[in-house]
């Protein structure tokens, strides 16, 4: 998810929402899909933020070694 842009299509957030496209295009039609959805031209988009967030992920992943040293930490093996 995370190496995902910032808006993603219809198709790849149906996926990721466990739902086939069939019924992302009822739920739009219905206004019940559970992210906002923006029309680009034909295409419907869905803001990678968004997704993550309905999904319960947060925007940046916490790793213990953060949560030990802190995130910049000159310790933290993950701060570049």
């Amino acid at each position: 998810m995370f190496e995902l842009p910032v808006a993603v299509d219809l198709r790849t957030a149906a996926r990721a929402l466990g739902i086939c496209s069939g019924t992302a295009y009822r739920l739009i039609y219905e206004g019940t899909f559970p992210c906002s959805i923006m029309r680009v031209g034909r295409q419907y988009r869905v803001s990678t933020t968004e997704l993550m967030r309905v999904l319960g992920i947060e925007e940046r992943p916490l790793y213990t070694v953060e949560l030990e040293t802190g995130p910049d930490s000159p310790q933290n093996p993950l701060n570049p």
